[in-house]
């Protein structure tokens, strides 16, 4: 019977291993760029809460249950109104831009965070809504002048009310 040296396999697993490892760093086709600063804004972003910017933006629907009332409300989408301000690229997040996280403050301090990733289309693609209408009418002043309404999660915790602040960072670890 014939003997095989080992010493054969070991190139060809060195290349077949270069070979996943290429194939791993891939992401739709390009190669994956570690740092692409072009893709990750600087610092943190303030998201204005602009009346001319919303307004531009397509209207959603979200309905859910929050402290035993049933709410039917119409907003624009968070990831929506991120991306009209720059806080967040239009295209399919990568990189350091799934460290990055939105977090939502209310007037009496209340905040809640989202990461980018939950909420990008082609990841998460968590739905949350940003209202001032719920039910046919514009929000009470205990609600408004914003809302979040987060369609799908266990509980309304991160249900915003009274939404003063948007802010995008990176996360902090």
């Amino acid at each position: 019977m014939r003997r095989i040296d080992r010493r054969s396999f070991v190139l060809p697993l060195l290349l077949l291993g270069a070979c996943f490892a290429a194939q791993a760093h891939k992401h739709d086709g390009a190669p994956h760029k570690r740092g692409d600063a072009a893709a990750v804004p600087p610092g943190a972003v303030e998201v204005k809460l602009d009346e001319a910017v919303l307004a531009k933006l397509p209207q959603v629907k979200a309905e859910g249950m929050a402290h035993g009332r049933k709410l039917a409300c119409e907003g624009v989408a968070l990831v929506d109104l991120l991306r009209a301000s720059g806080a967040m690229p239009a295209e399919p997040l990568r990189g350091a831009q799934l460290s990055r996280m939105a977090q939502v403050r209310a007037r009496d301090g209340y905040r809640a965070a989202f990461s980018l990733g939950e909420l990008d289309p082609s990841l998460g693609n968590r739905p949350v809504v940003l209202t001032r209408r719920c039910n046919g009418a514009e929000l009470p002043a205990e609600d408004g002048p914003w809302r979040l309404i987060v369609p799908g999660e266990s509980r309304p915790a991160r249900w915003v009310r009274q939404v003063e602040s948007i802010r995008v960072s990176d996360a902090e670890v």
